[in-house]
């Protein structure tokens, strides 16, 4: 059973075949897929699974905090199912491949007091954006 499935289960989230086959789609490391590519992955291991079904699920799925939504400029949004621990995205302005990353360091301290204009500041999210290796060759990777 995947990490998802292990996570909603948990959360006593009911696992309709719908459901099941959208986590098992979201499955693995650096998975960001688009909702139509969710969609024709999930149609084939259930023909039946509707669009509207995908697009609800995964709305749900981001609702709970158990998929993120990640955004990857003039794209369509994508999924990502490792929503924990919470990290950052690398993502490619050429291809817009998206890797999750974890920098060290804790980014709300790097948010000086003066300037969070009395917010409560409950969370960060960071986007690192830039070209990948087969979008830039014969460029330094590092």
């Amino acid at each position: 059973m995947s990490d998802l499935l292990e996570r909603l289960r948990a959360r006593g989230w009911r696992i309709t075949p719908q459901r099941r086959v959208v986590a098992e789609v979201l499955e693995g490391d650096h998975v960001h897929l688009t909702a139509d590519e969710v969609q024709a992955r999930a149609a084939q291991r259930l023909p039946e699974i509707s669009r509207a079904a995908v697009y609800t699920i995964l709305s749900g799925l981001v609702l709970l905090g158990e998929v993120a939504e990640v955004s990857a400029l003039g794209r369509a949004k994508r999924y990502d199912p490792n929503a924990h621990p919470p990290h950052d995205h690398l993502v490619c302005s050429g291809c817009g491949t998206i890797r999750d990353v974890h920098p060290t360091g804790d980014p709300l301290a790097a948010l000086p007091e003066g300037e969070r204009f009395g917010f409560t500041v409950s969370g960060v999210e960071i986007t690192y954006r830039g070209l990948c290796p087969q979008c830039a060759p014969g460029l330094p990777h590092g």
